[in-house]
This record gives C-alpha cells, sequence and structure tokens, in this order.
C-alpha cells in the first residue's frame, strides 16, 4: 500500500512540478450571485483552460469590440473575512494592476462607454494565504515534497499554499448586455521557483495567470481567432 501511494505521488509529481498556479474546484456555496446577478444561473462547468465555471454569450458581437474598460477590483466577501482591510486592498489593487498591464497589450484601454468598448468587472471573492517557511519546506525538501504531492494528490491542494477565488462579468458598456462572465478559483501550484513565498505570494501569482488568461481569451474572441463559446 505505502508503495502504492508513493507511486501516485510520484505521478502527481511529475504532471505538476513545474505549475506556477494550479486551478481548484468551486464549491456553489461559495459563488457570490448579488455581483454576477441573474448571470449566476447560466454558469456551466468549464473546460481545460478555462474558468471553472463560466457563460459566454455565442450571439454576441464580438468583433466590433476593439477597447475595454476596467472597473476597480472589489473584494467581495462576508463580515467573517479575516484578510485585513490593508490587505484586501493591497490585493485589490494588485488585481487590477496585472489585469490592465496584461489587458492593455491587446486592447485599448479606456475609460468611457463606446459602441466598441466592452466593461470588464471584477470582485475578489476569497483568498487564502500561504504559511510561509512551512510552504517553503513542504517543496524544497525531497520527502517533505513527496508526502505534501501525496496529499495534493489526495485533497486537490498542496499544505500550507494560498491562492484566490474570484468571479467576472464582462459586458457591452453601452448596452450592458452580458458577454461573458466566470468563476475560478486557483491555488499555488508545484513549481520549485515559487516554493518561497510571503504571505500572499501564491494569491499574487493566481492573479497573474488570471490576466493572462482574460487577455488570451477576450482577443481570440474579439479577433475571430476563436469562436466565443
Amino acid at each position: 500500500m505505502k508503495t502504492r501511494i508513493l507511486a501516485i505521488g510520484a505521478s502527481v509529481l511529475l504532471v505538476t512540478a513545474c505549475s506556477t498556479t494550479e486551478q481548484a474546484k468551486v464549491s456553489q456555496t461559495d459563488l457570490k450571485c448579488a455581483f454576477l446577478g441573474s448571470t449566476c444561473a447560466k454558469l456551466t462547468p468549464g473546460g481545460e483552460g478555462q474558468a471553472a465555471l463560466r457563460y459566454v454569450n455565442a450571439a454576441g458581437k464580438w468583433t466590433q469590440y476593439k477597447k475595454i474598460m476596467i472597473q476597480p477590483v472589489t473584494f467581495f466577501s462576508d463580515e467573517k473575512s479575516e484578510v485585513s482591510v490593508e490587505d484586501q486592498q493591497r490585493l485589490v489593487d494588485f488585481l487590477y494592476g496585472a489585469l490592465n498591464e496584461e489587458l492593455a497589450k491587446q486592447f485599448q484601454i479606456v475609460d468611457q462607454a463606446e459602441p466598441d468598448v466592452m466593461k470588464l468587472q471584477v470582485a475578489l471573492t476569497d483568498v487564502a494565504a500561504a504559511t510561509a517557511g512551512l510552504r517553503t519546506i513542504t517543496m524544497v525538501l525531497p520527502q517533505a515534497r513527496m508526502l505534501s504531492t501525496v496529499k495534493r494528490g489526495a485533497t486537490g491542494s498542496y499544505p500550507f499554499v494560498g491562492g484566490a477565488q474570484a468571479e467576472f462579468k464582462l459586458t457591452d458598456s453601452m448596452t450592458g448586455e452580458i458577454l461573458a462572465a466566470g468563476v475560478d478559483r486557483r491555488m499555488g501550484g508545484g513549481s520549485i521557483s515559487t516554493a518561497a513565498q510571503w504571505q500572499w505570494g501564491d494569491a499574487e501569482n493566481v492573479m497573474k495567470e488570471w490576466a493572462k488568461l482574460a487577455a488570451e481569451r477576450f482577443s481570440a474572441w474579439t479577433k475571430g481567432i476563436a469562436k466565443a463559446s
């Protein structure tokens, strides 16, 4: 039995060793439908490289959009959140900056509604802090890394890693028509390069990944490279 467990752990290690972040399951109870509104009921599981839960308006006139408005990111959680107000602001500012940096590579960033402008709204709904020190030990020391990889295979997450969950909606800036919406959750991955993390390091890596994926996906849809579906 022990040999089998180690073999499973080794297999997971080979698959995830180079991953900076990994997608995690999104619980239906964690959805903030007050943010997504009626679109919340339209969400369906995403596939490879997509948000965990998503909706895309296949009938939207995607190729008309050349510009994008990015609204300030909000921290959408309840009063029981253990994240300090200062850290909440730090994290939403970081995500807003990451989105601006990546989307500016594909679109003109504007602050006024026009017919060829999409509006992006994002809410950070949950963040988990990494446990500094222990995060590093479990990723660097071979024996500890094997045990943490086994845990990852059993639970879907490495021990002591951080992460984040967010929701987004992309609309026509003039009409408010929903073009796309989604919910995604990601955690710190198994890459040795990110083993030494400060408290919010994994969460920041997740936000960078989201920004890159958003820019790639929105660009592919609006340029007609990929079908919005």
